[in-house]
């Protein structure tokens, strides 16, 4: 009998483990894929798709790193939850390949004409589309395998937030103002500042943001440090990009970016329009937040705001 159970067992982890090796090595080949067509055809010739280079290469280089500490039996040797650094991770990546999916085609599908470019085009999107759906089935499968708290809509939220900031400096890489703008030069401080405080509560809790951080008033001052700081962002932001009164360019027309046929669909007015955007976005983002964060810490409890396992 106890043999039959430590087969049975011996079973049961060994299909886990391979269906972990399977989605990684999906990973690493949709994103490498992804990186090669690109690169071999000579279709990353904008600014802005730095953001889609930056981003496959990142995934590949984290699902790799993944592999080889699983491979080597690391993850029992770390002093924080392997299953919630994946679930971490992995959500990260869905996220990131499918901006990139998004953003280089909307780009490079405007500038190459019917040919190798462009089929090259249609190719990488496609395999960006794959990673993505690769990283989400991971953090579905690890989040219903597990049952981590990390998959409640606070600790969802949290990763958004990231997420959505990561976005702005991709977009904010033509649009970075001179010192003579020192409102905008707030609004990329503001950016930057709860970007950074983020990432440092994320692995102040080890990647587990549900439990502890609604209780603490450092996470509450926080969340409302980064209403404020994003509400100023928000008003600053447009007004001094978009108002001729401040110096900024009202019209799109106006542009000499925008003249250029090249990058006449994304031009730099395009990217500040953007980054006002994910500006508004990201604060709904904190301030929603800010209201879970006040209703967990009057119930004093999360269990109501976890997403069930079969999510």
């Amino acid at each position: 009998m106890t043999i039959m159970s430590s087969t049975s067992l011996s079973s049961g982890l060994d299909s886990v483990t391979n269906k972990s090796y399977l989605l990684h090595f999906l990973q690493l080949l949709s994103t490498c894929m992804a990186f090669f067509l690109v690169t071999r055809e000579s279709t990353w010739s904008v600014d802005i798709s730095n953001w889609s280079m930056f981003v496959w290469c990142f995934c590949f280089a984290v699902t790799l790193l993944t592999l080889i500490a699983e491979l080597c039996g690391l993850q029992d040797k770390l002093h924080f939850s392997w299953d919630r650094f994946l679930i971490t991770s992995a959500c990260y990546c869905a996220l990131f390949c499918l901006s990139a999916a998004i953003i280089y085609p909307i780009i490079h599908l405007q500038i190459f004409p019917d040919g190798s470019p462009r089929h090259h085009v249609i190719a990488a999107t496609a395999f960006s589309c794959i990673a993505s759906v690769a990283y989400a089935v991971e953090v579905v499968w690890t989040c219903a395998r597990t049952g981590e708290p990390s998959c409640s809509l606070l600790g969802l939220l949290k990763r958004l937030e990231i997420f959505v900031a990561c976005v702005i400096f991709a977009f904010l890489s033509n649009t970075y103002p001179s010192e003579r703008q020192p409102a905008l030069v707030w609004c990329v401080a503001v950016y930057c500042i709860c970007f950074i405080l983020g990432a440092v509560a994320m692995l102040r809790h080890r990647c587990d943001c549900d439990e502890s951080l609604p209780y603490s008033c450092l996470g509450f001052g926080q969340s409302v440090l980064a209403v404020l700081l994003y509400t100023t962002a928000l008003v600053l932001w447009p007004l001094y990009q978009f108002n001729g009164d401040f110096g900024g360019q009202p019209q799109r027309s106006n542009e000499l970016s925008c003249i250029d046929e090249l990058t006449s669909y994304l031009c730099v007015w395009d990217q500040r329009l953007v980054v006002a955007i994910l500006t508004a976005v990201n604060l709904l983002i904190y301030v929603a937040d800010l209201v879970i964060l006040t209703v967990v810490s009057d119930r004093g409890s999360t269990q109501g705001l976890r997403i069930p396992s079969s999510y």
